[in-house]
């Protein structure tokens, strides 16, 4: 079985192709959430930060929105929180 990152990681990849992709599992920030609703220690809390072409005439909540819907079953099975950095890659060249 998968953990949570490599999911989230598999999700985003086919949803997005991104050029640059990085997620940081942050749940031992939010010691109080881990652990509830038979969701392990340390898979509630992430910070992803990404960079793909798919976000190009999107603006932030759009991005924002269409990560969430790519997310939604993890969502469902005790992911709590993404704090999301979403760019493309003529964004990252400035």
């Amino acid at each position: 079985m998968t953990n949570r990152v490599e999911r989230i990681k598999a999700a985003l990849e086919a949803a997005f192709q991104p050029v640059f992709l990085e997620i940081e599992d942050e749940s031992r920030r939010h010691a109080s959430h881990a652990g509830r609703n038979g969701v392990p220690v340390g898979e509630t809390h992430y910070r992803v930060t990404m960079v793909a072409a798919a976000f190009a005439g999107q603006s932030r909540l759009a991005r924002q929105r269409a990560v969430n819907e790519a997310l939604a079953g993890e969502f469902s099975i005790g992911l709590h929180a993404l704090s999301l950095t979403l760019r493309t890659p003529e964004e990252t060249a400035t």
